[in-house]
């Protein structure tokens, strides 16, 4: 089985000198990294290390970056990850366990199980932590029939099977991408696998995600997936 290690960047240059030197590229098939249009010096510092960026041209946004991904490619399973400081680098090795031992079609790094760090543990008020786990409790009870709880079902540090992000026919365009996915698999009941990691704190700014936007767009995400049940089959 072939890996590919997928970098998302957009503006993170920060993130990208502190950490490509503790990126484990040697522990996958190919690296190379898709940009979102960064001007802060990020796809400088990726031509200086020799490391191969694909550029989104037409379409913005996560979801997009992973469709141009699977273009590029040439894995049998994909590993995204994005230097940000949240994700662990070391947990990159901890994928292809799961994929070649127990049959793994789709695997997440969880925050949210036994033995995992949220970055908002150490706080009173965890709004995103609860909110997160809110909209895990929702895809659980509509779509999970396998009995194995999904803790979760929306970060975007996992690793998936090519084949299988073609057969799912993803539309989402932007943070949507991965509750679009894991609601997918759900409903195809794909073997999700999920194993405890430590969310670090941001390098270089805050994120992207702003949390009232982002919290509309999963719920019209998950009404969406109620509504279409398993019409995205081609």
């Amino acid at each position: 089985m072939k890996y590919s290690l997928v970098i998302l960047t957009y503006n993170e240059i920060d993130g990208v000198t502190a950490l490509l030197d503790k990126i484990p590229m040697d522990a996958v098939d190919e690296t190379f990294v898709v940009d979102g249009g960064s001007t802060d010096g990020t796809l400088e510092f990726f031509a200086k290390h020799n490391v191969e960026v694909v550029e989104q041209k037409s379409r913005k946004g996560r979801g997009e970056a992973f469709r141009v991904a699977l273009e590029r490619a040439t894995g049998d399973v994909m590993i995204i990850y994005s230097p940000d400081g949240n994700e662990d680098p070391e947990d990159i090795k901890k994928f292809k366990k799961y994929f070649e031992e127990d049959n793994a079609d789709l695997v997440i790094a969880s925050r949210m199980m036994k033995g995992a760090h949220n970055e908002e543990d150490e706080q009173f008020f965890r709004m995103r932590k609860w909110a997160n786990n809110a909209f895990n409790w929702l895809i659980n009870l509509f779509f999970n029939k396998s009995g194995n709880y999904v803790t979760d079902s929306i970060n975007g540090f996992r690793g998936f099977k090519t084949d299988l992000f073609r057969t799912l026919n993803q539309d989402a365009v932007g943070y949507t991408i991965e509750y679009q996915m894991t609601t997918r698999c759900m409903k195809l009941g794909k073997n999700i696998i999920e194993f405890p990691t430590n969310e670090g704190e941001r390098i270089g700014g805050e994120s992207y995600a702003k949390s009232i936007p982002t919290g509309i767009a999963f719920l019209k995400c998950l009404w969406n997936e109620i509504r279409i049940g398993k019409k995205f089959l081609k």
